[in-house]
Parts: C-alpha cells; sequence; structure tokens
C-alpha cells in the first residue's frame, strides 16, 4: 500500500521515473491505484477548503 500512495504523490507532482511506471503497470492492480488517486483528489481538494477558509476568515 506504500507503494502505490507514493506513486501517487508522485503522480501527482509529475516526477513518476519510467522505471517506476512500467514496474506499477506491471505489478500493480488498477483499482488500488484508482481507488487511492481518488482519495488523494479529496484529500487534496478538502486541504484547499480549509486553506482558502482559514485565509477568508483572518481577512
Amino acid at each position: 500500500m506504500l507503494r502505490v500512495i507514493k506513486s501517487i504523490l508522485a503522480a501527482f507532482i509529475g516526477v513518476q521515473s519510467n522505471k517506476n511506471r512500467l514496474q506499477d503497470f506491471t505489478h500493480g492492480k488498477a483499482s488500488h491505484f484508482i481507488i487511492a488517486g481518488i482519495i488523494g483528489v479529496v484529500l487534496f481538494i478538502a486541504f484547499l477548503v480549509i486553506i482558502v477558509n482559514i485565509v477568508l476568515s483572518t481577512t
């Protein structure tokens, strides 16, 4: 699971190496990457909403 999270984070910022990408496609399950990606996007959006609310409440 740690490998999936690491791969998702690398994909979010665009630094996934070709070797790791190929290894993910050959050894990983697509469902794990899809679920982790959806969770990552939801957490990222929640983080942005929290930051915006903090900034707007202090101004």
